[in-house]
């Protein structure tokens, strides 16, 4: 079966308040002082995650205009074995991986201990509330089966 309903177009008043709810949490995030890289990060590893090529093209595309490098992308699976990462950026994509994988268990007192001793409870906030916007956005664009070609 190639083709789906697309969500985000059959119900466009849904898609519309994720899109509301996804634009309050980059704001939250640059009121917390989060780069928009770190921001683009986020995004891009949950969507590596979940697997959605549609919001991984997206946001490699914005991440690269926002200055950010092929070297750091391309090892973003593996930032832990890296040292090319912040501890602000490396505590956000932890935090970010564990909401994401929230079905292998919730996030644990381990990981919110570790992110909280380098994320100010706003940032905690910002990153909590981006990856839930994309968690939610990958989910449409995967149950709809965006169009992504080369």
């Amino acid at each position: 079966m190639d083709k789906r309903v697309n969500l985000s177009k059959q119900t466009p008043d849904a898609y519309q308040g994720l899109l509301a709810m996804s634009k309050a949490a980059g704001d939250a995030a640059a009121e917390a002082g989060l780069d928009a890289r770190l921001c683009e990060l986020v995004k891009i590893r949950a969507s590596q995650i979940n697997g959605c090529a549609f919001c991984l093209r997206l946001h490699v595309r914005d991440a690269l205009r926002h200055g950010e490098t092929g070297d750091r992308l391309a090892v973003l699976p593996a930032w832990r074995e890296t040292g090319y990462f912040t501890d602000q950026e490396c505590a956000a994509l932890e935090l970010a991986e564990a909401i994401t994988l929230v079905s292998d268990g919730p996030l644990s007192d381990e990981v919110y201990g570790r992110v909280s001793a380098v994320l100010d409870a706003a940032q905690l906030s910002a990153v909590g509330w981006m990856t839930a916007s994309i968690n939610a956005f990958n989910r449409i664009a995967v149950a709809s089966r965006y169009d992504v070609k080369g």
